[in-house]
């Protein structure tokens, strides 16, 4: 039997997580369709994962922006490690994470997050964010801090990040960059028509940007990007941004369903089917992505060892076949 995840924020009520959103008009929560309904988490290694967080004093995405998916990775020890603390400096209107003013910096907190790493055994991990925009480089130093401390601890663990857009922070890509995370990840969100109502402290070209920035820099860090579905968008705004995609030679794609927080939070304008989302996913394969997850459930971080295993084994074919095609190692 299947059910709804209740999840433990340790907040209550949605003016309370998002006081700018408290004069909203109620939006109601549609019923989610039976292929959008997930086991509540109950596994022993669950609550081990979530111990490890809470004594290492460590916010994790999973919790804060409500993840359906987080009974199965905490299960199996993947938890998507959140820093700069739980107050986002933004109030996108499908996001759950707090929005407020951020606290100080913890200058511990890179190598507590190396510690987890290592204690979890982790192959492959992913660092996020909330955004600072209260900060000069918007935490791009704090991001390479933590990068440097997990390659200290856990020299085998290859890192990907999912990083704000460091809007109007001239040098910040740079740094995080220089610390050569192995996969760079920012997430568009959505269609550019939709970004005033749904992203409205971002711009689409700037994310753009900045994706195409760090395959200038850095070409060997794999990059990806991420959308959420049933926004209101259309197949033919989705091709288009996934064309946008492949110009900045975006390795990897995720794309999954939008779902709504509190009613205070942007409506579904439609659930997305499975089958669509198959659909979407040999569109994107045709245009020539490296990678691709695009169901229901897909988040940016789920499944994300096993994802960058096939990311890398995809590049390793591409350059495989380039080589044989222009007779490069033939004797």
């Amino acid at each position: 039997m299947s059910t709804r995840v209740l999840i433990d924020h340790r907040k209550s009520g949605a003016g309370a997580r998002h006081p700018e959103k408290a004069h909203r008009p109620d939006n109601p929560i549609a019923r989610k369709p039976d292929w959008i309904r997930v086991k509540a988490p109950n596994h022993p290694t669950y609550h081990e994962t979530r111990k490890l967080m809470r004594d290492n004093k460590l916010v994790t995405v999973c919790e804060e922006a409500a993840c359906p998916n987080i009974g199965e990775c905490w299960t199996q020890r993947h938890a998507t490690m959140m820093i700069m603390g739980e107050i986002c400096t933004r109030a996108c209107a499908f996001c759950n994470v707090t929005t407020g003013l951020p606290n100080a910096l913890d200058h511990d907190e890179p190598q507590r997050v190396a510690d987890a790493v290592a204690k979890l055994g982790l192959r492959h991990v992913v660092i996020t964010s909330v955004d600072r925009d209260d900060l000069r480089d918007g935490g791009a130093e704090h991001f390479a801090r933590v990068i440097a401390a997990i390659r200290l601890a856990s020299p085998e663990t290859t890192i990907e990040i999912l990083t704000p857009d460091f809007l109007r922070k001239p040098g910040a890509l740079e740094v995080v960059v220089a610390a050569k995370p192995d996969v760079f990840n920012h997430n568009i969100e959505t269609v550019p028509r939709l970004y005033p109502t749904i992203r409205p402290g971002a711009r689409y070209y700037q994310s753009l940007r900045l994706l195409d920035r760090v395959k200038q820099i850095d070409p060997s860090i794999f990059t990806k990007s991420g959308l959420m579905l049933g926004l209101g968008e259309e197949k033919m705004e989705l091709a288009q941004v996934m064309d946008d995609f492949r110009i900045a030679d975006v390795d990897f794609i995720t794309m999954g369903q939008y779902l709504q927080p509190t009613v205070k939070h942007a409506a579904v304008a439609r659930f997305v089917t499975p089958d669509e989302f198959g659909e979407y996913a040999t569109m994107a394969r045709v245009k020539g992505f490296l990678q691709v997850s695009a169901t229901p459930l897909t988040r940016s971080s789920y499944h994300a060892d096993a994802d960058f295993a096939a990311l890398r084994a995809a590049r390793e074919a591409l350059l495989r076949d380039r080589n044989a095609a222009s007779g490069v190692g033939a004797s």
